[in-house]
């Protein structure tokens, strides 16, 4: 029987209280692996590590800001102190804010560029460097079909995750000769804390789902297991790739 199976290795999540982090830390340790738990905020955090460890694996929670650089190389050092390797990163940490581009200013843009893009930047170059030494590891960023298809109201967030993209398939040819893989994950509308006021008005709610030919948004339960896909053995052969989660809408 085909099964995924992730025993012995250990994963990183950043943005992990959450959401489809939270969603991926789970299927993570439930596929086998340990899993480091990283957010600013580690209320929300504890609460998945109860649950990481409930499943039989270890966990360890780390406050960092991923804009921080500092930061994220000691929590790499750290996990790896306590780990002794690191095996899977996925970059998930994120935010989208929205709004008309003429009532955009410059700060907004910059903030989401930090988070988004430098945040993934500093996490894979930091985390991906023991990766590269010990000759084998996956990374997984998350994207978002903004980067693929235009909405409205989405622009420094579009634009950001198209730079995740780009980043993606380029650091998977510049590390495929390490045995070091790098795919994104591109959800469409999946609802979780930061989306469920606008999901539930009766005003905006109904039209995002006349979008998406499934006539439904996605679960966050429902990603955690592709993430585990995608950091399995299963998936060795994958790199560069960029795997779209969004129920028909970008097919359209």
């Amino acid at each position: 029987m085909l099964a995924i199976t992730l025993d012995g290795k250990v994963a990183v999540v950043t943005g992990a209280g959450r959401g489809l982090g939270a969603a991926a830390a789970r299927s993570l340790a439930e596929a086998g692996a340990d899993v480091v738990l990283i957010a600013r905020n580690t209320e929300e955090l504890e609460q998945v590590k109860v649950e990481v460890e409930e499943l039989g694996r270890q966990a360890l929670v780390l406050a960092v800001d991923v804009t921080d650089e500092a930061a994220v190389e000691a929590a790499a050092d750290q996990a790896v102190s306590v780990f002794g390797h690191i095996d899977i990163l996925v970059n998930n940490a994120g935010f989208a804010p929205t709004g008309p581009l003429l009532e955009l200013d410059l700060s907004e843009l910059r903030s989401v560029f930090e988070v988004n893009v430098f945040g993934a930047f500093l996490c894979a170059r930091a985390f991906g460097a023991h990766m590269v030494a010990q000759r084998r590891g996956t990374i997984i960023n998350m994207g978002s079909i903004a980067a693929l298809a235009g909405e409205s109201e989405l622009s420094a967030y579009s634009a950001s995750k198209g730079a995740i993209v780009s980043f993606t398939q380029a650091l998977a040819i510049e590390w495929a000769r390490h045995n070091v893989t790098v795919n994104c994950l591109a959800p469409g509308h999946v609802r979780t804390a930061l989306n469920k006021a606008a999901l539930d008005d009766p005003a905006i709610g109904p039209k995002l789902v006349q979008k998406i030919p499934l006539r439904r948004v996605g679960q966050p339960e429902e990603i955690g297991p592709l993430v585990a896909y995608l950091a399995s053995d299963l998936a060795a052969y994958m790199t560069g790739s960029v795997v779209v989660f969004d129920g028909g809408q970008t097919a359209r």
